[in-house]
């Protein structure tokens, strides 16, 4: 039986299928009874699941991150699709086609590569020039950074979304430095290389994505910093000197590319190269999730479901043929 993808279900419909399983908890209704959150997914998207009438077995039973066999039925709740689910089953990995779950970017990898390093290697500033360097030469690095997701969740959340988030960004970058030439053009290609390479070691991207140990107790951002500074005591030993004010202003772009303190931003940008950053981060980060709420929201509907990163359901209906 052919796979029903999470963007093919509709209200009412019967289900029984295989997904992937995210987040399972075990909660308690106000009346004592135990029933189970989680959300399942595809590479189409995914839903908020719930089982009534649960038990600590049952619960126990689910991979954290993984793979299930459920049964259920699909319901609207508050405008907002669910799945209703009476029985449930792990199902081990190996009998999963990976190709059906876990997306993958639509454009060409090898290309969003190649165009990334060449925009890379326009990097003038020979110090800035030797970090970005190490990392590019570190090919089980740049082999992860390809495959990684950007986020779980918000944005770019596929195989090779990081490599897709950061190509953008670099493509923008080029394209706004003629308008503001005071901004030195070296470090904001190095900070937007590297303001989330952090993200290869936070995620875990093999069977399903979610955080790795280290990723929940450092985060990238922190992360990002540690193997900046582990390259360059490389470089350094090797006998290039990397002098403290370029390394301190590429620092600083990756610790305040988030923003604000409110998104986890440890300080907030202070450089004219920092906000650069910050402002394509979030412009880049944003624009995929509106589109691609409107791509593969469920339903035809000319307004998405509310999307609680964005604070809005957004208008999907175009207005204007091209």
């Amino acid at each position: 039986m052919p796979h029903v993808f999470i963007n093919q279900i509709q209200p009412g419909q019967a289900i029984d299928d295989i997904y992937m399983v995210n987040q399972p908890i075990l909660r308690s209704t106000t009346r004592g009874d135990l029933y189970i959150a989680m959300f399942i997914a595809d590479k189409t998207g995914k839903l908020n699941a719930r089982m009534w009438q649960a038990s600590e077995e049952i619960y126990n039973a689910i991979p954290q991150d993984g793979f299930v066999h459920i049964t259920g039925r699909s319901e609207l709740y508050q405008g907002v699709l669910q799945v209703v689910v009476n029985q449930v089953s792990a199902i081990p990995v190996e009998k999963i086609k990976l190709d059906d779950y876990l997306r993958r970017t639509e454009k060409n990898v090898r290309q969003m590569s190649d165009e990334t390093i060449a925009i890379l290697e326009t990097i003038a500033n020979p110090q800035l020039k030797a970090i970005i360097g190490v990392f590019i030469g570190d090919e089980p690095l740049m082999k992860n950074f390809r495959k990684s997701p950007a986020a779980t969740v918000n944005h770019h959340n596929w195989l090779g979304g990081l490599l897709e988030h950061t190509h953008n960004m670099l493509r923008a970058a080029t394209i706004l430095f003629p308008l503001y030439p005071k901004v030195q053009k070296d470090l904001v290609l190095a900070g937007i290389f590297l303001h989330d390479i952090g993200k290869t070691v936070e995620l875990n991207y093999e069977t399903s994505f979610g955080y790795s140990d280290s990723g929940q107790l450092l985060g990238h951002i922190v992360q990002a910093v540690i193997m900046v500074e582990k390259k360059v005591a490389q470089l350094q030993a090797a006998g290039i000197q990397i002098d403290d004010e370029p390394l301190n202003s590429l620092l600083h772009i990756i610790v305040s590319h988030h923003g604000q303190y409110e998104f986890g931003s440890p300080k907030l940008p202070a450089t004219a190269e920092a906000f650069m950053v910050a402002y394509l981060d979030n412009l880049d980060a944003k624009m995929n999730q509106v589109t691609d709420k409107i791509d593969n929201d469920p339903g035809e509907a000319n307004w998405t479901g509310f999307v609680s990163s964005l604070e809005t359901k957004i208008y999907r209906r175009r207005v204007i043929e091209q």
